[in-house]
């Protein structure tokens, strides 16, 4: 089976892309999504950030402390290693797991949705990316409609993952600015792989 990652900056769109996707047929790891139930639900994980960021890193309801969490790893970049060095390696655990699971079932073809492709060493678990890009004033407008954060926090954000931001040789690029047409630009790339759609 072939793994693909859809990657790209906060506000880039990536998705976007990621659903349509999956409206075509195909399973998507979401590392956001997976990560985030990762911190909630694995022992181990919650364990090692309670001890690495204080028992306040989680609420009565034992749900994330979001507010707390982000405060400490956003301004702080030896934090935020701390945290990326819990987390990665669990999601990227995560990640093998199901793509077993996708290879049991007989795909061919499967994505992996992150921002942090490079950081979190999941580059080396993939078999192409695909780095879907927008203008900077565009991604922060998008992510600033969407959360309620101000312009100073989403560049922070972006400065934060400017490591992913170039886009390397043999990584193939979407552009979604929001007046190019996405669904032709995957369909091309589809084509590429030249995997049948299981």
């Amino acid at each position: 089976m072939r793994l693909i990652a859809i990657t790209g900056g906060i506000g880039s769109g990536k998705s976007v892309v990621a659903h349509m996707v999956q409206v075509m047929g195909y399973q998507v790891y979401d590392c956001d999504s997976r990560a985030k139930s990762l911190m909630v639900h694995d022992p181990d994980v919650r364990q090692l950030l309670v001890q690495t960021f204080g028992p306040e890193t989680y609420l009565s309801d034992g749900s994330i402390n979001r507010q707390h969490l982000s405060a400490v790893a956003f301004a702080d970049e030896h934090a935020l290693a701390r945290l990326n060095g819990i987390v990665h390696p669990a999601t990227e655990r995560d990640i093998q797991r199901w793509a077993d699971e996708q290879a049991a079932t007989g795909a061919k073809l499967a994505f992996v949705e992150t921002a942090l492709l490079r950081t979190a060493g999941l580059d080396k678990l993939v078999d192409g990316v695909w780095h879907v890009t927008a203008p900077a004033e565009v991604r922060v407008r998008r992510v600033m409609t969407r959360s309620g954060l101000t312009d100073a926090q989403v560049r922070e954000r972006m400065a934060a993952q400017s490591v992913e931001e170039t886009i390397a040789h043999g990584e193939c690029a979407i552009i979604n600015d929001g007046n190019t047409a996405v669904m032709p630009q995957i369909s091309a790339l589809l084509s590429k792989v030249n995997v049948t759609k299981q």
